[in-house]
This record gives structure tokens, C-alpha cells and sequence, in this order.
């Protein structure tokens, strides 16, 4: 199964990932952890990733997308894969398209996690609360959200126009949520 989770800050990817990683027995991929982890590593990626992150920029594209690719070309993604969180925008969602289909691994599906923008709000409000971090204020939480919505609702209408999206409420207990993904990924018995 080849997955893209996709979903809003607060939406719960990363926890569903992660029950899906073990569900699945493939592996959890954020590109968020592969620059990090690329950057430590001092491969060369890594280091373009950090001299492009000290300047205060963002990496590019290209960057994350060359890092995707070796990982994507590990041996234990033969089974599929769970990106976590990307693609953000429509130029990434067809470059990925364009990595996977040389790579033989096109995406079975992507799964977007709905979730009221309050609630997002209270959610993520109240992690950075308990995780003491100032910088999550309800204001400052709403401006990430709407950024968010306006890069990516051309993915999730991109993979929708492809006939491979699945849409789920993103409300109710962690297991709640984890059911309904199942069950947008179990396939349809055929009617006949």
C-alpha cells in the first residue's frame, strides 16, 4: 500500500501514521525527518539541506525531493510506503507523481484527515500548552491554518481529480479515526 496521509496541523497525521506503519508493516516517511536525519548524516543532500537551512531559507524542492527518492529506493519500501504530510502543494503532489511513476511505485491513495478549523485550533492550542511552547497562540495557529488551506486544497483536488483520494473525519478517539481509515482502505467487495 503506497499512501499519502494528508491533513492539517493538529489533524492527528502523525498518530495515525504511526498506527498505520504497524497495521501495514510499511514504512512511516516525513520529509521532515529526512531532512533532519540527512542533515546529521552529512550526506550530500544533507549538507545542501543545512547550508540552504542557516541561510534561514527553505529547502527546495528538489532538495526534498532527492531525498525522497532515496528513500523511496530502500529496500523496505518494496511493500509501499505512508508519506506523512507531503505533498503540501500542487507543484510537489506532480513532481512526486513524476518520481513515483519512474520509480514503478505510484500512490494507491491519499487519505485526508478532516477536521473543523476550531478544533484545530483548540487542539493544537492546548498541546502548546502542555508542551509549553509560545509560539502555538490561537492567532498565530489560525494564520498557519489558513496558509495550509490555500496551498493545499489544489492537492487534495488534484488527487480527488485523480480518482485517489479518500476523505475522513478526523473527529472522534484516536481509534475512532483509525477504523475509518481502514475501512477507505479495505477494498469494496464488488456488487454482481
Amino acid at each position: 500500500m503506497r499512501l499519502v496521509l494528508l491533513g492539517a496541523p493538529g489533524s492527528g497525521k502523525g498518530t495515525q501514521a504511526a498506527r498505520l506503519r504497524e497495521h501495514l508493516q510499511v514504512p512511516h516517511i516525513s520529509t521532515g525527518d529526512l531532512l533532519r536525519a540527512a542533515v546529521k548524516a552529512g550526506t550530500p543532500l544533507g549538507l545542501q539541506a543545512k547550508a540552504v537551512m542557516e541561510s534561514g531559507a527553505l529547502v527546495s524542492d528538489e532538495i526534498v525531493l532527492g531525498m525522497l527518492e532515496e528513500r523511496l529506493t530502500a529496500g523496505d519500501t518494496g511493500n509501499g510506503f505512508i508519506l506523512d504530510g507531503y505533498p503540501r502543494n500542487l507543484a510537489q503532489a506532480n513532481a512526486l507523481d513524476g518520481l513515483l511513476a519512474k520509480l514503478r511505485q505510484p500512490v494507491d491513495i491519499a487519505v485526508q484527515l478532516d477536521v473543523e478549523a476550531e478544533l484545530l485550533v483548540e487542539r493544537i492550542a492546548g498541546r502548546a500548552q502542555v508542551e509549553g511552547r509560545a509560539d502555538d497562540t490561537p492567532e498565530a495557529v489560525r494564520n498557519r491554518l489558513k496558509i495550509y488551506n490555500e496551498a493545499t486544497a489544489p492537492v487534495v483536488d488534484y488527487y480527488r481529480n485523480a480518482g485517489r483520494l479518500a476523505c475522513v473525519d478526523g473527529v472522534g478517539s484516536v481509534d475512532e479515526v483509525f477504523q475509518r481509515i481502514l475501512e477507505t482502505l479495505a477494498p469494496t467487495p464488488e456488487v454482481g
